[in-house]
């Protein structure tokens, strides 16, 4: 049957190769890809929103930064005061100790020439008496013992040191040391043969 003619009740079939107009079959127009106005308007407001945010965050970062670092360099600042008066109180203390020691040491050396003084007539006075330097020895002793307290817990600490009639000293502990690892070296050596 031809195409285009009906009988009857019948409709004609649509064959996909028929003509729809004229000038052949219309081309489908297709939207245009991208967004509305609409959509435009949106994201431009949502830009402005992100970029005057972002401003205004970064003014408020930037003043606490600044905030921070002002109060950094403050409490630097204070530290620095804070070590040179340690060091003016350091530097006191060691004028006190060296006007003390210097006061002690003249103190001393008064007495010690006062003892020489009045000993001084049982020098050479014969056969066995004292020399000048043992007269003077003798004095340093006896008045250097006697500086203070703290003097006084040194030397009873070295002298407790050496009550024992003398200690470990570096060349012997030295010796132990390494005879004791000659003698390891030796049995871990007779351990391996024992073991092979």
């Amino acid at each position: 049957m031809a195409a285009g003619m009906t009988f009857g009740n019948s409709t004609p079939d649509a064959s996909p190769y028929a003509d729809e107009g004229p000038y052949g079959t219309p081309v489908a127009k297709h939207k245009k890809a991208g967004l509305t106005r609409r959509g435009k308007a949106a994201i431009a407001v949502a830009g402005v929103v992100i970029v005057g945010g972002g401003t205004i965050w970064f003014q408020i970062h930037s003043a606490a930064v600044a905030k921070d670092e002002k109060e950094a360099a403050a409490l630097q600042i204070q530290m620095k005061k804070l070590e040179l008066e340690e060091m003016k109180i350091r530097n006191e203390k060691s004028a006190a100790d060296k006007k003390a020691a210097t006061a002690s040491a003249d103190k001393i050396q008064a007495a010690v020439d006062k003892c020489v003084k009045d000993s001084s007539d049982l020098l050479s006075k014969g056969y066995g008496a004292p020399s000048q330097g043992d007269v003077v020895a003798g004095c340093k002793q006896q008045y250097e013992a006697a500086t203070g307290p703290d003097m006084e817990a040194a030397g009873s600490a070295q002298d407790a040191g050496n009550a024992g009639g003398g200690g470990i000293n570096s060349s012997a502990l030295l010796g132990l040391v390494a005879g004791g690892g000659l003698a390891v070296a030796v049995f871990a050596r007779k351990g391996k043969k024992a073991d092979a």
